[in-house]
């Protein structure tokens, strides 16, 4: 996954403003207690980091 397909995945599930904020704020422990800007930062596929998202914040699997 490209990082801005994930960008695009993360501001339509979430909305624009709050999806910001996820990514910067929210504390993924399936990613060693890294935010998603962090785990990209250190060469984690985005889309393993937009799995873990969906995984915390309950996104449909048929949207993962």
């Amino acid at each position: 996954m490209r990082l801005t397909e994930f960008h695009e995945l993360v501001e339509g599930q979430f909305g624009p403003v709050r999806g910001a904020s996820i990514i910067v704020d929210h504390v993924l422990s399936q990613l060693g207690g890294r935010t998603a800007a962090q785990a990209i930062e250190d060469g984690v596929d985005p889309r393993e980091v937009w799995r873990a998202l969906c995984a915390d914040f309950d996104v449909p699997k048929n949207q993962w």
